[in-house]
């Protein structure tokens, strides 16, 4: 039997469940709270909201009281192939994670180990109330590798948006080719919906050339969005939004990731067609993409969404995010008004505002605001109730929103409920073998450390050839501008 197995016999699946007298967070953009309030899940879909409902006598009743019931959160952007180096680049900054992955390292992960960290990072998304991913997948160095990954999201029952994609081979190259529609055809056509998504990832370095034009029309012939690293410090910038733009490659289901150091320009040429930006705010804060840029985004009525990039450096989880971002855009705020004598006197960003980008902006973001993200019925049962009995700081609830931002985290979920399935119960996941999985990545951690040699303690904090110092990070272009050189002249050195 799995070491995580509840406390108490977890619902069968198929069984009706009811959550009893929570304080429900209903996220349909009213702001509404509906205290003491039963949220009732029968098949796939949330089949009532309200007091006191009325459930079929087969339900399974779960004490809500003290607790706040509110829908799935939604991650826009997980690299989860890194998840089995959990905490390995606590101290990285970009540039270290481009020669890490990039430019030595990120090459050698073979099929395997791409399973074992998507594995981990579905089973951890779980266990934060993360019902939905969108994993941003760029080690996919050949259609073997996008197999086991996701064969490996079809091994833990959550709700997936796979973005294939690799960054050591020009998109332009895999993303046209046989073997990637190969794959299409065999793995993703016909099983898209509501379950599992498809993205194709990729960044624009921006080439005046546009040689991203083919990965781009692959992916509309397809019919999937294009989700994008943007606006990134020394690697992407308003080039590559333009290039898009000029090109009729921006729409509303372009996802752009951090989106931290663009212009006004790409700003509105983003507001204009209708797309949304994913905010990793401890990323972006920690490892220099930009500054997190809510506060222009709300200027410019921006869709936001957030996300937490890779465990191999933050926190795996979206209350980290929602709190993280509540700081840096109030700071923001303060900021700019000490700079003109001026006193902050309410804040523009509240906490109901960075729990609706967890999940009804999620939702938005990846196409699936019809099915999931709020509690409203007739949606797909994506529930998370928040309750920890044995904590001090469960109680008193007085603003829910608030005690969601700022106080729970992740020990503090109780129950997870994916598609009307309950995946963790009483704190713990519902049949997550983690000792299988943690033999899988001692098996990956050991063939990592032999592949790196003595390299590996270094690497927790390499050294950073000079030439490769704000460069153009993609091996797979020779394309230089003054937005990754730095104003500078390109150098001569490979």
């Amino acid at each position: 039997m799995p070491e995580n197995t509840p406390r108490g016999p977890a619902p069968e699946p198929g069984r009706p469940v009811v959550f009893r007298n929570g304080t429900v967070l209903v996220m349909d953009g009213t702001g509404r709270t509906l205290p003491d309030t039963d949220v009732l899940v029968v098949g796939e879909r949330i089949e009532a909201v309200g007091p006191a409902l009325e459930a079929p006598e087969s339900a399974h009743e779960i004490d809500a009281s003290g607790g706040i019931v509110m829908p799935g959160m939604v991650d826009t952007h997980r690299h989860m192939w890194q998840t089995v180096m959990r905490g390995y680049g606590a101290d990285w900054t970009l540039s270290q994670y481009f020669v890490w992955y990039y430019l030595e390292w990120g090459s050698r992960f073979r099929p395997q180990d791409i399973h074992t960290g998507n594995m981990l990072g579905a089973w951890e998304a779980l266990d934060a109330g993360v019902t939905t991913t969108a994993d941003w997948s760029h080690g996919l160095v050949t259609t073997e590798h996008a197999d086991a990954a996701l064969d490996a999201l079809e091994s833990v029952p959550g709700r997936y948006v796979f973005g294939y994609g690799n960054i050591h081979a020009g998109p332009w190259e895999w993303a046209a080719s046989p073997e990637f529609r190969a794959f299409y055809d065999r793995r993703i056509h016909g099983k898209r919906g509501n379950m599992l998504g498809f993205q194709v990832a990729f960044d624009v370095t921006g080439d005046e050339a546009f040689p991203e034009r083919p990965a781009f029309e692959a992916a509309r012939e397809l019919g999937a969005e294009v989700t994008t690293h943007a606006g990134v410090w020394g690697a992407t910038g308003d080039t590559g939004i333009r290039l898009m733009h000029e090109h009729g490659f921006m729409g509303p289901g372009t996802v752009y990731v951090h989106a931290a150091t663009l212009s006004e320009d790409s700003y509105q040429r983003i507001a204009a067609t209708g797309g949304a930006v994913s905010v990793s705010t401890e990323s972006e804060q920690s490892a220099g993409q930009g500054y997190p840029p809510t506060w222009r985004l709300r200027r410019h009525g921006i869709p936001v969404s957030l996300s937490m990039d890779t465990g191999v450096w933050w926190s795996a989880d979206l209350f980290s995010a929602m709190r993280a971002t509540l700081g840096a855009d109030r700071s923001r705020e303060h900021l700019e008004a000490h700079g003109r004598s001026e006193t902050v006197t309410h804040s523009s960003l509240r906490a109901e505002h960075v729990v609706d980008w967890a999940t009804r902006g999620g939702a938005r973001a990846l196409g699936l605001s019809r099915s999931v993200g709020s509690l409203e019925p007739g949606k797909k049962a994506d529930v998370v109730l928040i309750k920890n009995d044995a904590s001090p700081v469960m109680f008193p609830l007085l603003n829910p929103y608030g005690h969601v931002a700022f106080q729970a985290q992740r020990a503090d979920v109780h129950t997870v409920v994916v598609n009307g399935r309950v995946v963790k119960y009483e704190h713990r996941l519902v049949d997550a073998d983690l000792a299988a999985a943690r033999r899988m990545a001692e098996s990956t951690l050991d063939y990592l450390r032999d592949q790196v040699g003595d390299a590996w303690n270094e690497g927790m904090n390499p050294d950073i050839p000079p030439t490769k110092i704000l460069d153009n990070p993609y091996t797979y272009t020779d394309f230089r501008d003054s937005s990754t050189r730095g104003g500078r002249e390109p150098s001569t050195e490979r």
